[in-house]
């Protein structure tokens, strides 16, 4: 799928040591986000109508955000007693947003980055392959290109926390199809909380 090719093109030079450090990582993540909004809705303009925004999209997408942030900091401390590397690799990650504005940086996850990720992530790829296949390959599929994109960190943190967090919404999607905006929601608030709000 071209889409999720062009996904893995854009990742790789947000995280790659070969070109992430040449560039702005907010800037480049923040353009990144509106050429995947665009590709889904070039290719299925009805990605942001399929699913309905009703008023308990935002109670489940909170409540989704606050299970994850305590899946991540249970996650954190266990992995920080068993592996050397774990912090070290989690500080490494908050350090992309050294030099920052907090509110700044919440504008653009809250409004942009997160909901993005999840438009496509979800209401494109893993919706245009469920269709294609399976709900449940669908998603296994779209897990497994979510993660894998985040590999050109090399960060074990970085890419846990994709699977992770991938697996979440990935099944909300799954269950709840037509509830696509409280995956929205979730992870832009849940972006918003563990950079910003209340990291880890």
């Amino acid at each position: 799928m071209i889409a999720v090719i062009a996904a893995a093109v854009l990742w790789f030079i947000m995280f790659s040591p070969w070109t992430a450090p040449h560039i702005s990582f907010w800037a480049m993540m923040s353009c990144s986000a509106m050429i995947l909004t665009a590709v889904a809705t070039i290719l299925r303009p009805d990605t942001w109508t399929a699913s309905r925004l009703k008023g308990y999209d935002f109670a489940a997408g909170a409540a989704v955000a606050a299970v994850l942030w305590g899946i991540f900091l249970a996650g954190d401390r266990i992995s920080s007693e068993i592996f050397g590397f774990a912090r070290p690799q989690v500080e490494m990650i908050y350090g992309i947003k050294d030099g920052m504005s907090p509110w700044l940086l919440s504008a653009l996850l809250l409004f942009l980055i997160g909901p993005a990720e999840e438009l496509f992530w979800r209401g494109y790829v893993q919706r245009t392959l469920s269709e294609r296949w399976n709900a449940d390959k669908g998603a296994a599929a779209t897990l497994a290109a979510y993660t894998l994109v985040h590999l050109p960190s090399g960060n074990f943190m970085l890419i846990a926390a994709a699977f992770t967090a991938g697996a979440v919404w990935g099944l909300l999607y799954r269950f709840f199809p037509e509830r696509l905006w409280a995956a929205v929601i979730s992870h832009a608030i849940w972006d918003a909380a563990i950079f910003v709000w209340f990291p880890i």
